[in-house]
């Protein structure tokens, strides 16, 4: 829920954005067409009821278009949750299509009135004029700045624009804020699932040993003698590649508190450098030590610090709690201890599996197969292949992730393609005039993406921040909604070279979005740009 509410959250303000800013623009572009209205006898509360209405015949076809879409995105992935959770049928409800429609009609309208009514105010002969300038001032120290910088000049008169028009540069730097912003939260986020994925299979070996392969995981698994498991230790320990080694072993306790019984994973050797990411204190050390994931301390009404009886085999063992383990198999509830401490409580306790560190430069496939020849005899194997227990939902959440953040990059260049398209519009006659004074085709395809660099910088800068926030808010409170607490190694996923590179995606979608319009700018013709009527 958290994961949705956030996409939902960050699409809503998007979707208002560029709704928002093609209505703008719209009117904008029609500041002719309304001086003619005012010319004509029109009033501006007659001006402001036309566009309003102009802008809203389009947006209620589109609006009816998107619920259908809608419907039809939401209808087979509800279908799946009622299967999965054994609920009857579910569906869209009626008042989100209401409210839906509503809002985005009551965007459009607000809108247009709003920005038909301040042009409607407008003197006649102002709107009629075309290609009119900027306000005296606005933008031009901004201008004479640029041309002293030693870059080409369409690209200085491209940094230069934004000064001259604020308010559209805004609303593009507010559409790059956003995409920037979802692309972060969806990069982290499906970074931090693969760490979540990664602490749950605990596999940071290079090889494993055990009756089927892979280190023992769940109950019911099969066990050795105590005579194999010292020839199988002795085995890996005689190998020149081995580096270190620590032998896993399986039993059940129950614990006040927890309902039936509760996993317990003894290790022979130190186990540190298994993949076990600690979200609070430190590894077992010694013997009497224990660690645990966050459900089975929260059943167990316990915490870092704490001692808990173990109940294993009828007898008691207590136990100190030195961490907090991330550990999301058996629903968390699994503790983690030293064979040494269950050894009066269950003397037939033995490993069953074992995982080795090789040292570098080691050939794990020669390593594996030396132990296969020297195990045989045992009945035992070793493999070099990493044990993966992955997630179905982690899987579904990558692939809603990709899909999602994809839909509001597409949404932000859109907003920026929003803001690019009128203001191209209004400054044809000057892009006229540099024609006419030499300015080629491709020097006028460098000179519009070059207007949204700026509000792309910034717009990435402060996106950047903002995606990162929304990725710790949001992952926390969907561990807290699993029961669990994570580790800062799950949360802090986005390195400096990431975060560069984010940036500069930003800045890209800006460039991306303002291409359409610099083509059609490219291929406007000198005569046409510089008519005025």
């Amino acid at each position: 829920m958290p994961f949705l509410v956030a996409f939902g959250v960050l699409g809503l303000f998007m979707a208002v954005l560029v709704v928002g800013s093609v209505v703008a623009g719209a009117v904008g572009t029609g500041l002719r067409r309304i001086g003619v209205l005012k010319a004509v006898g029109c009033t501006p509360a007659q001006v402001v009821r036309a566009y309003a209405a102009q802008a809203l015949l389009p947006a209620a076809v589109a609006t009816a278009l998107g619920l259908v879409a809608g419907h039809l995105l939401a209808v087979p992935l509800l279908a799946d949750t009622a299967q999965v959770y054994g609920g009857a049928g579910l569906g869209v409800t009626v008042w989100t299509d209401v409210v839906v429609a509503g809002g985005t009609l009551g965007v459009v309208a607000l809108t247009a009135a709003a920005c038909a009514w301040r042009a409607g105010r407008l003197r006649s002969v102002d709107a009629l004029s075309v290609g009119r300038a900027p306000t005296a001032g606005r933008g031009r120290r901004a201008a004479a700045l640029a041309a002293r910088l030693p870059l080409p000049r369409p690209v200085g008169l491209g940094l230069a624009r934004p000064f001259a028009r604020p308010a559209r540069t805004a609303a593009t730097a507010a559409a790059v804020v956003f995409g920037t912003a979802a692309v972060t939260f969806g990069v982290g986020l499906s970074a931090s699932l693969g760490e979540v994925v990664a602490a749950r299979n605990h596999n940071a070996a290079d090889v494993t040993v055990g009756v089927q392969g892979p280190a023992t995981r769940g109950p019911g698994a099969p066990t050795v003698s105590a005579r194999t498991a010292s020839a199988v230790t002795r085995a890996v320990a005689a190998q020149p590649g081995t580096r270190r080694q620590y032998g896993t072993a399986l039993t059940e306790a129950t614990v006040a508190g927890a309902s039936g019984g509760v996993p317990v994973l003894a290790y022979d050797g130190d186990a540190s450098w298994g993949g076990f990411r600690m979200v609070a204190g430190r590894w077992l050390r010694a013997e009497g030590e224990a660690v645990a994931a966050t459900p089975s301390l929260t059943a167990a009404g316990a915490e870092v610090g704490d001692t808990v009886t173990l109940t294993v085999r009828g007898t008691a063992v207590r136990v100190r709690i030195v961490g907090e383990v991330l550990d999301t198999s058996e629903g968390g509830m699994r503790v983690f201890t030293d064979v040494s401490t269950l050894g009066a409580a269950d003397p037939d306790l033995t490993v069953s599996g074992w995982a080795v560190e090789l040292k570098p430069g080691t050939d794990a496939d020669a390593c594996v197969t030396a132990l296969d020849r020297a195990l045989e005899p045992l009945g035992l194997g070793a493999t070099s292949t990493k044990y993966v227990n992955g997630s179905d939902m982690a899987r579904v959440m990558d692939a809603m992730t990709a899909l999602l953040t994809l839909m509001l990059v597409c949404v932000a260049g859109l907003g920026v393609l929003g803001a690019v398209v009128p203001d191209t519009h209004e400054r044809i006659r000057e892009l006229g005039v540099h024609k006419a004074l030499g300015m080629t085709p491709r020097q006028t395809v460098v000179l519009v993406p070059a207007s949204v660099v700026p509000a792309g910088l910034v717009g990435a800068a402060v996106g950047v921040p903002l995606g990162l926030s929304v990725h710790g808010v949001v992952t926390r409170a969907m561990g807290r909604t699993a029961g669990l607490r994570l580790p800062e190694s799950v949360l802090s996923v986005h390195g400096a070279p990431l975060l560069a590179l984010l940036a500069l995606a930003g800045t890209a979608v800006a460039v991306l979005g303002a291409l359409l319009p610099a083509g059609w700018a490219a291929r406007v013709r000198t005569a046409t740009a510089l008519r005025t009527e």
